[in-house]
């Protein structure tokens, strides 16, 4: 049977990146994210829910995320879900973490000429503009955006 397993995730660090080296040399980082979550109840009361996240991220981009990213940081995550499970004193335990593939630093509100301060943002005011099937605004030429698109060699 197939499988897939995929996380995207969009939030602020809780604490400062752990950083660690193995023996072999390999940079570990261990850090936490909160993301928030905000709905309104059947009641029509506006309530904010905020899930906690362990996320851990290895060799090159360990050691980026601890050199640029901090606790209250605004952080996108890509990565995949993976459960560890030990035993502590004859009890079974476990625990739901994500393994970081990819990753992009997120301007916050007063670092970023794109406004929005840090309060929430919609979709439409931090999504590039949608593209127009007229005339390209280059002044070199005057050719439809398709047109250029298929001119392009790779």
């Amino acid at each position: 049977m197939a499988s897939f397993n995929k996380v995207i995730l969009l939030g602020n660090l809780t604490r400062d990146p752990e950083v660690r080296v193995t023996p072999g040399g390999l940079t570990i980082c261990k850090f936490g994210m909160a993301l928030n979550r905000r709905f309104r109840t059947q009641a029509g009361e506006d309530r904010d829910e905020t899930t906690f996240v362990d996320l851990d991220a290895f060799g090159k981009q360990a050691e980026t995320l601890s050199k640029y990213t901090r606790r209250g940081s605004l952080l996108h995550v890509e990565g995949r879900l993976k459960l560890d499970q030990w035993e502590s004193n004859g009890e079974k335990r476990s625990k739901l973490s994500v393994v970081v593939e990819n990753f992009q630093l997120m301007p916050r509100g007063t670092e970023s000429s794109g406004g929005g301060g840090g309060g929430s943002r919609n979709y439409e005011d931090v999504s590039p503009p949608s593209r127009s099937s007229g005339p390209s605004q280059n002044t070199r030429t005057s050719q439809p955006v398709e047109d250029i698109e298929d001119d392009v060699p790779f």
